[in-house]
């Protein structure tokens, strides 16, 4: 039984804590792919101020992790946006083997879902991550700030592009609610930490 755990621990947890941002999203649908709409117009909101859920992972009986999200308002500048957190953790047992404390935090523009600051802090059993990144749509950039490292790097980017955690709220907004079939996916353009990632 611990060898068992121990294997779970070390690989469906991995791979869950490094993205579990992805996991909603890929629980919504599974099998082809369809892209995102590029339209940027201001659609009617599915999610509000004030909004908090969590989601339990579990194996059967045995409970993994949970994962739970807040969304705020606030301002970058001068301009207002949404500012949504993500918190990730393993707990009882699978924390005794793995343990994960995932930070995630998205600012991202009320009306077009564009994000302009991605944070993630995270250590998952004993590696650790604390990244800021900023992104300039105007300049399709994105500067990353490696806080571990005290690095800062530029990249380009594509037009749409978004982190981990808008790609969700951006999801919930513009999916094709009306198109979509059984067993089908969305895909976006995801900015992910020191590599580029076009899904589509």
């Amino acid at each position: 039984m611990i060898s068992k755990l121990h294997h779970f621990g070390f690989s469906y947890l991995w791979k869950m804590a490094k993205c579990f941002v992805f996991v909603l999203l890929l629980s919504l649908y599974s099998g082809t792919s369809q892209s995102f709409p590029s339209d940027t117009s201001a659609p009617e909101k599915s999610f509000k101020e004030g909004e908090w859920f969590q989601l339990r992972l579990h194996y059967g009986f045995f409970n993994a992790s949970y994962a739970s999200f807040t969304l705020s308002r606030d301002t970058i500048g001068e301009t207002p946006v949404f500012h949504a957190k993500g918190f990730g953790e393993t707990t009882g047992l699978a924390r005794w083997f793995f343990k994960v404390e995932d930070y995630y935090e998205s600012y991202f523009d009320e009306n077009t879902g564009a994000p302009y600051k991605f944070i993630r802090n995270i250590n998952e059993g004993g590696y650790t991550k604390n990244i800021e990144i900023d992104f300039d749509h105007s300049r399709n950039t994105a500067i990353v700030l490696d806080k571990k490292k005290k690095q800062t790097n530029e990249y380009e980017i594509k037009p749409n592009v978004h982190d981990l955690v808008s790609s969700f709220y951006y999801l919930r907004n513009n999916y094709p609610e009306e198109e979509i079939k059984v067993n089908e996916t969305l895909t976006s353009i995801c900015f992910l930490i020191m590599k580029i990632m076009y899904s589509n």
